[in-house]
């Protein structure tokens, strides 16, 4: 077998390789129209999204798409604008406006061909009437900070815009609507991925309301008075105006943890994918992972050793420090406060976009003796835990891992390799 770091490494670019769009957007392709194909789009695998359908379209085709800053790539036909992620900006507004005069106008033989993503509910960021971008700004980062899960913020931020929540779609009518969706949320729920701007939306005013009570979050005005007054809801499951338009999962989270599965398989370790969908706060997932990887190197179950735990999904991280680092710092940091040194077990826990966060990492790396290299260096994991602050944890001992963005995005891929111990 190879070595751990290598096997854990070589299990996350598996992952991410199953899902960058050179490989899944053309097999869902559909049929060119009678009349014109506008392609519009999303996320932070938006322009790679675009970019494989430029080069596999066999007809004329324009439009445009908004990437997260630093996730464009080059294209001839589809433009690419790059605005803010996760907090918007005024780009994700601008971007938005013109993909709604986009797809205005549009008639029934022609084609909206929809490219979405995670990420493309900070991008689309087109206030709804009576709001502003700042708006949008001041709730975003007070649901960022939480806890609030991905479906429950997302629930809030489609009752705030124009676009999210079915309206793209409903702007595109009577035009045919397919989009193509790379998953990065629990349950590959296509009415939560990036916010769903192009399906009917389960979720009402009320449920935002819910929402912004349970957190006890403090709105600006004239976001509260949107809220209580609950007009201009977004379309509900049998909308006609969406009966025709049609949604494809191009990849999942579940497809990525199967990729990595094989690559350990093919190292001679036993795989176990605990789900594609867990969530939580990122330390208590941790706590959990921590026991079954003791449970497995202790007594053989539910898999013995060498074998690899594998998970996906989005945790969550309720921030009370002025640390930096994402959910997966956050999540593997936790982690090795609970395996505590354990000597057969490492992990990798890291974002398939390649960013943890707002940082410049993906995730990091755990070893058995990450937590005493981090303790001769006079860095206390537990403190730092207590701070949010996951990255400058792994960075003090080396054990980022960096990639810059994979121009893909099927959430967080988290493996615990659990190793024979010989000790004696």
């Amino acid at each position: 077998m190879e070595t751990p770091r290598h096997l854990l490494e070589a299990m996350f670019r598996a992952a991410v390789d199953a899902a960058l769009p050179a490989v899944c957007v053309p097999p869902h392709l559909p049929a060119p129209p009678k009349g014109r194909t506008v392609v519009v789009g999303a996320g932070k695998a938006a322009a790679s999204m675009a970019k494989a359908v430029e080069d596999h379209w066999p007809g004329d085709l324009g439009g445009l798409v908004v990437t997260r800053y630093g996730h464009g790539v080059a294209t001839e036909r589809i433009a690419v604008v790059e605005a803010s992620h996760p907090v918007p900006d005024a780009a994700g507004e601008a971007a938005a406006r013109r993909i709604l005069e986009t797809v205005g106008g549009l008639g029934s033989d022609d084609l909206v061909l929809c490219l979405i993503s995670g990420g493309g509910s900070a991008l689309l960021a087109a206030p709804a009437a009576g709001l502003t971008v700042a708006d949008k700004q001041t709730v975003a980062r007070a649901l960022l900070r939480s806890g609030a899960d991905i479906t429950e913020m997302n629930c809030v931020r489609k009752h705030l815009s124009a676009v999210k929540g079915g309206r793209l779609a409903l702007a595109a009518h009577p035009a045919r609507v397919v989009s193509l969706v790379i998953s990065d949320v629990p349950g590959d729920d296509l009415s939560v991925i990036a916010s769903g701007p192009t399906v009917a939306d389960p979720t009402s005013f009320a449920d935002a309301r819910a929402v912004i009570a349970k957190y006890g979050i403090d709105l600006p005005p004239a976001v509260k008075a949107h809220l209580e007054r609950g007009e201009g809801e977004t379309p509900k499951p049998g909308d006609p105006r969406l009966a025709g338009a049609q949604t494809l999962l191009v990849a999942t989270p579940q497809a990525s943890l199967e990729a990595a599965a094989a690559v350990a398989r093919a190292a001679g370790v036993t795989p176990l994918i605990l789900g594609d969908s867990i969530e939580g706060e990122a330390r208590e997932v941790a706590r959990v992972h921590a026991a079954i990887a003791r449970q497995a190197a202790r007594f053989g179950q539910p898999a013995a050793a060498p074998c690899v735990i594998l998970s996906g999904g989005e945790t969550t991280v309720t921030v009370r420090g002025t640390g930096r680092g994402g959910r997966n710092a956050e999540f593997l940091l936790a982690l090795a406060v609970a395996l505590d040194g354990a000597p057969s077990v490492w992990a990798v826990a890291a974002d398939t976009d390649g960013i943890d966060g707002t940082e410049d990492n993906a995730g990091a790396i755990l070893t058995p003796d990450t937590l005493a290299r981090a303790a001769a260096a006079g860095v206390r994991a537990r403190e730092r835990l207590a701070d949010n602050d996951g990255y400058s944890f792994f960075r003090s001992v080396g054990d980022l891992l960096v990639t810059g963005p994979t121009l893909t995005n099927v959430n967080d891929f988290r493996a615990m390799l659990v190793l024979p111990d010989h000790r004696g």
